[in-house]
């Protein structure tokens, strides 16, 4: 007769099993995704990940289920990262987490399209944008931004950023950090004047309307 104790571990490891199976799914999709598109058919995924194409629906029942997941990971990651450079001293929090997502980004080319648009994501968006606010304010405190810069030109960078990384995928891993060096560059006080008048939050809404529909 089969021990509890027994029963109980074969349990265990295949849970073990099945997140590390899942785990690894992530990783191959994250990069066939960055390398060649969301076009890619899931059994190249299933085959980069080394498992068959039955474990990876088992795991992910369908191909949007797969990016959906990639994507709350991704912005996971962007919420640690915008949550730690809360705690940066002299308002230096601003510019940690700005190179520190287009690092995020640039690993994470192939799902750039779903980034801001996933329905199952809204939260941990919104939650990153609210740090991020934050720490433009703190940076203005602090002397290191210029006080007439607004939040709807930190969501301007980012998407700026964003494209910078798409279009340069197959040619640099890194051009994005001089094109942002370039617009902080352009943040810091002691600047010109700006003649234009920053975008209001309703033109905000409507480019992530537009851009990235539902």
């Amino acid at each position: 007769m089969t021990s509890d104790v027994s029963v109980q571990g074969s349990e265990k490891s295949l849970r073990r099993d099945a997140a590390e199976n899942r785990q690894r799914l992530l990783d191959a999709a994250a990069a066939v995704f960055s390398a060649r598109g969301l076009d890619v058919g899931v059994d190249e995924i299933a085959r980069v990940a080394g498992v068959g194409i039955g474990t990876l629906y088992r795991r992910f029942p369908t191909k949007d289920a797969l990016i959906s997941e990639l994507v709350r990971q991704v912005l996971e990651d962007f919420l640690a990262l915008a949550r730690d450079a809360a705690s940066a001293p002299e308002g230096a929090g601003l510019e940690q987490v700005l190179y520190g997502s287009g690092a995020i980004l640039a690993s994470n080319r192939g799902c750039l399209s779903r980034m801001w648009n996933d329905d199952q994501t809204t939260v941990l968006r919104n939650e990153y944008r609210r740090i991020l606010f934050e720490l433009l304010t703190q940076a203005k405190q602090h002397g290191r931004i210029r006080e007439d810069a607004t939040d709807a030109d930190l969501d301007l960078i980012f998407w700026s950023l964003r494209g910078v990384v798409a279009t340069t995928r197959g040619v640099t891993d890194t051009g994005w950090r001089r094109i942002l060096a370039v617009m902080i560059a352009g943040l810091r006080p002691g600047a010109e004047r700006l003649d234009a008048a920053p975008m209001n939050a309703q033109d905000v809404a409507h480019i992530m309307e537009n851009l990235w529909p539902r």
